[in-house]
């Protein structure tokens, strides 16, 4: 399990990042001002750090600047609202190693991690890398499903859609929740894509198999158990 530390002043995104980053596998230290972030990130252990540019004490840009003067060579994610040239240049020129904009989607950050780790010839997680549930296996990297060792060729779309399911197992998923996460945009209530989309994925991925694991709560969502 690999360690992540974190630099984040404000509450709800560093929980929503810690709670993704530990769904996924990876163990997650929070940290909400510069000044402890710092002392942690020079004493302990990690894989990987993700600084807010805008900390109380000290700014993101100082902690990256003072890691590097010391050699710690730990990849670093800077996280900043400023999007300008200059700035994503401030971080890079302060031993950035990658940057990203608020807001982000959490797949992106995934990603990002992933990429890090991986050019750090760190293997990124084996639960990252692969979702189980019942006799289906996802595989994050080869974006190859299988149940009950058949192989599923799903579309870009259903593969995203049956991840988002997978990672939420036994959880009501909204409708509106699923476009948000699949789609990226707000969600219309006007067009039946979701609905669509999951009839798609059942026809693949239910179809021919005893157990359904897509169910619908009428006027809620839907579940995958």
């Amino acid at each position: 399990m690999y360690s992540i530390g974190i630099a984040e002043d404000d509450h709800k995104i560093a929980a929503l990042i810690k709670n993704g980053l530990e769904e996924n596998g990876y163990e997650v230290n929070v940290y909400q001002d510069g000044v402890s972030a710092l002392q942690a990130f020079q004493s302990q252990s990690f894989q990987l750090f993700i600084l807010d540019v805008m900390m109380p004490q000290i700014t993101g840009i100082d902690i990256c600047r003072k890691l590097r003067l010391q050699q710690i060579q730990t990849p670093i994610l800077m996280l900043t609202a400023l999007g300008t040239i200059d700035d994503k240049v401030n971080g890079l020129e302060a031993g950035a190693d990658d940057y990203l904009v608020k807001p982000f989607h959490f797949r992106e950050l995934l990603a990002r991690i992933e990429a890090l780790l991986r050019r750090q010839n760190l293997p990124v997680t084996s639960k990252t890398n692969q979702i189980k549930f019942e006799d289906i296996i996802l595989d994050i990297q080869s974006k190859e499903v299988k149940r009950a060792n058949k192989v599923i060729d799903l579309t870009a779309k259903e593969f995203h859609l049956l991840e988002l399911f997978m990672r939420n197992p036994n959880r009501l998923l909204s409708r509106q929740y699923i476009a948000e996460q699949v789609w990226d945009v707000n969600f219309d209530t006007g067009t039946n894509v979701v609905d669509v989309y999951i009839n798609f994925l059942r026809n693949k991925v239910e179809k021919g198999f005893e157990r359904k694991l897509i169910h619908t709560k009428i006027g809620m969502g839907y579940i995958f158990k």
